[in-house]
C-alpha cells in the first residue's frame, strides 16, 4: 500500500501544475469589472485533486491524460485592423507583517496614480478570498486648509485719492496649491479695471489709476479642495468736495452778520468736514473762518463797510475748488454817537515838607571848609532857612547855601573858632514846616597847641 501512492501523488501535483497555468491569461479580465472567475480557477483546481485521489487508488491506469493550455485569444483589433495594447499589473502586498488591527496606512505612493486595494484574512487554516474596494483609490496631495492672512491695515477701511495706484498684496496659506476668486460686491470682478495677480503665497490687487466707481467691498475666496475661507476689505476712493448748493444772508445788525447754507450735492464720496468761509472786504482784504454748522455768525465787522461772503466745502482731501457766493451784500450802517468826554479829577500833589535824610554832627578842623548835607520834599516847593544857634544865617558871605531837586547844602568857608554851634535847617511851604538840626565843632590844629606849650 505505501508504494501505490507515490506515484499518484506525482502524477496529482503535475495535474494541477499544468492547469494552474490556464489563469494565467485570467489578468485579461482585470480591466474590466469581473475579477472575480479569475479567482475562481483555482478553487475548481482542488475538487480534481480529491477526485484523483481515489481514483489513483482503485484505477491508477485509467487516469485522463493531462490537457494541453489553449493559447488565448487575440483581441479585436481596431478601425485601424492594430490591437489594442494591455498592461499588465499584478498585486503587491504593502505589509511585510500580518497586520493585526483593522486599519493600516499605506504609505510612500506616488501622487496622481490610482490604486486597487483588497484585503485578504489569514489564519490558521490559510488565506480568505480577497475583497477588493469598489473603485480605484486616487493618490492625493494632504490637503492643508486654506487661510488668509489679511494685513492689519486693511482691516480698517482703505482710504485713497481719485487718481492713485492702488497695489494690495494679501499673503495666504494652503496646500495644494489654492484657487483663489475675487469678487466686488459680490459680482465678478472688471478685469479691465482691476488686475489681479495669483501665487502659490499670495494674490495681488493692482489698479493703475483709482476712480470713484472703484469704491466697495471686495472679497477674497481662497478654495482648497472642500474647505475654504475667504476675507474682505472696503476700498474708498475719494476726492474734493463741490461747493455749497448755496449762501445767503439772514440778517445784518451792529457789526454781525448771519449767515445760512445748504450742504453740497457732491460730497467727494467721503463726509463732510466742515466749512471754510471768506467775507470780502475791500480795505481788509479776505478773512478765512472755519465752521462745522450749516450756519454762522460773522462778528467784528467794520462800521460803514460793505461785505459778501464766499462758502467753502471740506472734506479729508482738502477745501472744494468752487465756492457758492451770497448774491447779496452786507452794509455796516455808521450809526451818530454822541461824544461825551469823561471827567476827570486831578491828583492832589500838594504834601507839607519832610525831611528824608536828616543832618549829621560833624566836626572839623580850623581854616578847613566843611558842608552840612540834607535832603527834603514837599509840594509846592518848600523855602529853606539855613540858622546858627536859632539866628538865620541870611546872605553872610561865609556860608554858600545851595537847594537843586531837594538837596540842601550849607557850606562854611574856612571856619574859625567861633563858628561852631548848632546848625538848624528849616523848610516851609502853605502847607507847614519841617526843621532839623546839628553839631558842629571846630578843633584847633595839633601843631598850634604844640607852639603854645
Amino acid at each position: 500500500m505505501p508504494a501505490k501512492p507515490a506515484p499518484i501523488k506525482k502524477a496529482a501535483k503535475k495535474e494541477p501544475a499544468k492547469e494552474e497555468k490556464t489563469p494565467v491569461p485570467a489578468p485579461e479580465p482585470a480591466p474590466e469589472p469581473e475579477p472575480a472567475p479569475a479567482e475562481a480557477a483555482p478553487a475548481e483546481a482542488a475538487p480534481a485533486e480529491g477526485e484523483a485521489a481515489p481514483a489513483a487508488e482503485g484505477e491508477a491506469a485509467a487516469a485522463p491524460p493531462a490537457e494541453e493550455p489553449k493559447p488565448p485569444t487575440p483581441p479585436p483589433a481596431d478601425g485601424n485592423g492594430i490591437p489594442p495594447a494591455f498592461y499588465i499589473s499584478d498585486w503587491k502586498a504593502v505589509n511585510e507583517d500580518l497586520q493585526k488591527s483593522s486599519r493600516y496606512v499605506i504609505k510612500n505612493q506616488t501622487t496622481g496614480e490610482r490604486l486597487k486595494i483588497r484585503v485578504v484574512a489569514v489564519n490558521a487554516g490559510g488565506r480568505s478570498p480577497p475583497v477588493a474596494l469598489a473603485e480605484p483609490v486616487l493618490v492625493k496631495e494632504v490637503a492643508d486648509r486654506p487661510k488668509v492672512r489679511l494685513p492689519r491695515f486693511l482691516r480698517q477701511r482703505y482710504v485713497a485719492h481719485v487718481g492713485d495706484k492702488i497695489n494690495l498684496t494679501i499673503p495666504f496659506t494652503g496646500k495644494p496649491k489654492p484657487v483663489v476668486t475675487w469678487t466686488k460686491n459680490g459680482a465678478a470682478l472688471d478685469t479691465k479695471r482691476v488686475n489681479i495677480r495669483s501665487t502659490d503665497r499670495d494674490s495681488i490687487l493692482f489698479i493703475r489709476a483709482a476712480e470713484r466707481e472703484d469704491s466697495g467691498v471686495y472679497e477674497m475666496c481662497v478654495k482648497v479642495e472642500d474647505f475654504e475661507d475667504k476675507a474682505s476689505l472696503t476700498l474708498q476712493i475719494v476726492e474734493l468736495p463741490g461747493p455749497p448748493a448755496s449762501v445767503k444772508i439772514v440778517d445784518t445788525w451792529g457789526f454781525n452778520v448771519a449767515l445760512e447754507w445748504t450742504p453740497p450735492t457732491d460730497n467727494g464720496n467721503t463726509e463732510i468736514t466742515g466749512y471754510t468761509i471768506q467775507k470780502a472786504d475791500k480795505k481788509t482784504g479776505l478773512i478765512h473762518h472755519h465752521y462745522h454748522r450749516l450756519n454762522a455768525t460773522i462778528s467784528d465787522l467794520i462800521m460803514g463797510n460793505t461785505y459778501k461772503f464766499k462758502v467753502f466745502s471740506e472734506n479729508k482731501c482738502g477745501i472744494s475748488e468752487g465756492a457758492a457766493t451770497t448774491k447779496d451784500e452786507a452794509k455796516i450802517l455808521k450809526t451818530g454817537i454822541e461824544y461825551k468826554p469823561p471827567e476827570y479829577q486831578e491828583h492832589d500833589f500838594s504834601e507839607a515838607p519832610k525831611f528824608t535824610t536828616n543832618l549829621s554832627d560833624r566836626a572839623t578842623t580850623v581854616g578847613y571848609s566843611t558842608k552840612l548835607l540834607c535832603s527834603v520834599r514837599g509840594f509846592p516847593k518848600p523855602k529853606i532857612i539855613w540858622m546858627k544857634n536859632q539866628m538865620i544865617i541870611g546872605d553872610d558871605p561865609k556860608y554858600r547855601q545851595i537847594c537843586v531837586q531837594g538837596i540842601c547844602s550849607l557850606e562854611i568857608r574856612k571856619p574859625g573858632n567861633f563858628d561852631g554851634g548848632v546848625y538848624s535847617c528849616r523848610a516851609k511851604n502853605d502847607h507847614g514846616e519841617a526843621t532839623i538840626s546839628c553839631k558842629l565843632e571846630v578843633k584847633q590844629p595839633a601843631a598850634a597847641d604844640a607852639e603854645k606849650k
